[in-house]
Order: C-alpha cells, then sequence, then structure tokens
C-alpha cells in the first residue's frame, strides 16, 4: 500500500491557479503533477473560497481572543496539578528504587 503524500500549499497554490486558468485540462494537469483529478477540484474549489479572506482590511491574521477569568482558571487548574504531581512524586519515592 502506498503512503499519502503530503504537499506543501505553495504546490496546491500553483496547481490550482493553473486549473483556474483553463489553459490545460485537469486531466492534463494531473498526469502533469502526478495528483489526482480530485484533489485538483478540491484545491481550486478552496482557492476560490479563500480568496476574498486575502483582501479583508485591517487584519493579516486573526488573534484568538481569551478571557481573563478562563485564563485565571486555566492556571489555578495548572496549579493543582502541578501540587498533586509534586505529592505524588514524594510519596512515590521509595518504591522508584526496586
Amino acid at each position: 500500500m502506498s503512503q499519502r503524500r503530503n504537499h506543501d500549499p505553495a504546490f496546491k497554490a500553483r496547481v490550482a491557479l493553473e486549473a483556474l486558468k483553463g489553459e490545460r485540462t485537469v486531466s492534463e494537469l494531473s498526469s502533469m503533477y502526478g495528483v489526482h483529478p480530485t484533489m485538483i477540484h478540491q484545491w481550486k474549489k478552496a482557492l476560490l473560497e479563500g480568496a476574498a479572506d486575502i483582501f479583508e482590511r485591517g487584519s493579516k491574521k486573526a488573534t484568538p481572543e481569551f478571557d481573563e477569568a478562563t485564563v485565571k482558571e486555566l492556571h489555578a487548574k495548572i496549579g493543582e496539578l502541578a501540587v498533586a504531581n509534586d505529592f505524588l512524586e514524594r510519596k512515590l519515592k521509595p518504591w522508584a528504587g526496586k
């Protein structure tokens, strides 16, 4: 059984753009790049759906927003787990040498 290949985004974009240009058929592109035609159709669709995001104003990348209550709650949980881990480490030391 063959392994799945992972193509980098630049390769996908290049193939999808060529498919959009229409100078070659999807079958020709498929044999030329060694990619299944279905993948080319999916990349082409993804390119068309994501093209509008390039032209959005004011934001290069969406930054995740976290509320402070959630952050404090997670820090408290980390502290609890660290204390429990230290406690168990101390209690299990006598058995570690066996």
